[in-house]
């Protein structure tokens, strides 16, 4: 094996990751035509309702039990960076900001000191499917930015930088590729500071075209997620598809396609150097903190849920759109 590659690795549910990156769900559900309600105009029965996570019928309800999705419930600590790039998200949180976003759009959330949200999969369409393509990344905070407020950023797809290559096509969400810089992340984010090398990218590699990942600094990781094709070359070695290859970051790595056109993400950082205490939805540094954190939320809520429901959805109809706690709403 070339020595930049230090592992090769069958991709689960959820992917490993590397510091300063905490976990990487990888969301791809062929969702029937909707029921004009949001939900699935199929019928449910079977289903382990509130816990689906076994793909049926080539869907997952997840923790909903009419529209499939992810019912309110609490983060702290790190940062939710969700990417749809097919299909639709429902947010809203204990903050009173809501949205509709998919289509290629990315929402930044930073916990921080603690927020409630939920992440619900409307489907829109009742004559034709709804197909769901989302990750969703976890991105650590350091100790002194775990207690910050929370903070919601939409980062719309016409705005995000796409560079075109000859033979290839990078979304660049965090960093910069070749110069081609991303959108800012969220004020308090470990990517905040270019030090850290933070890159989230999208890669769509054409049939028997390749692509060059640009050198970073040695103190980096960085992993690539091979998802959908049928082979890659990756230094020379072949790589079929659901395969992670973590590399050394200071090297150029060429990426080829082989057999059918290929698509990876790229997550890269400087790792965050302290200790990392987590307990599902919570990430601190120390046991106390964790268990802090858990009192508090069992006290406090993390302000409460604003909505009606805790599975809460937007109107059948409404288009993309972004309402920010400061009641600022942007209709796209």
């Amino acid at each position: 094996m070339n020595n930049n590659i230090k592992q090769i690795f069958q991709l689960g549910f959820p992917w490993q990751t590397q510091n300063p990156f905490l976990f990487c769900a990888y969301h791809l559900d062929h969702y029937p035509k909707g029921n004009g309600e949001l939900g699935p105009a199929d019928s449910l029965e079977g289903r382990n309702l509130g816990n689906d996570f076994q793909i049926k019928d080539g869907y997952r309800m997840y923790h909903g039990s009419t529209v499939p999705g992810f019912p309110a419930h609490p983060h702290r600590g790190f940062e939710t960076i969700t990417i749809a790039n097919k299909g639709f998200c429902d947010h809203s949180d204990s903050l009173g900001a809501a949205g509709r976003f998919g289509e290629g759009d990315v929402q930044w959330m930073t916990a921080g000191s603690g927020v409630q949200h939920s992440e619900m999969f409307p489907l829109i369409h009742t004559d034709k499917e709804n197909t769901l393509e989302l990750f969703q990344i976890w991105l650590n905070l350091p100790s002194k930015s775990k207690f910050v407020d929370p903070h919601f950023k939409m980062l719309w797809n016409e705005d995000i930088p796409v560079l075109k290559l000859e033979k290839s096509t990078v979304k660049i969400i965090a960093g910069n590729f070749n110069d081609t810089q991303a959108l800012e992340p969220a004020p308090d984010s470990w990517a905040a500071d270019e030090d850290n090398n933070v890159v989230i990218w999208n890669i769509k590699i054409e049939l028997k075209g390749s692509i060059t990942l640009p050198k970073a600094n040695k103190d980096s990781t960085r992993t690539i997620y091979f998802y959908e094709g049928d082979t890659i070359n990756v230094l020379g070695e072949s790589i079929p598809q659901n395969h992670g290859i973590e590399v050394e970051a200071d090297s150029e790595i060429i990426v080829k396609a082989i057999g059918s056109e290929a698509s990876i993400l790229v997550l890269q950082g400087k790792p965050i150097d302290e200790p990392v205490v987590k307990y599902g939805p919570f990430v601190m540094n120390t046991d106390q903190e964790l268990q802090n954190a858990m009192n508090e939320f069992r006290t406090t809520q993390f302000g409460g849920w604003p909505w009606r429901h805790p599975d809460h959805v937007h109107e059948v109809g409404r288009g993309r759109f972004a309402k920010y706690p400061d009641g600022t709403l942007i209709e796209k």
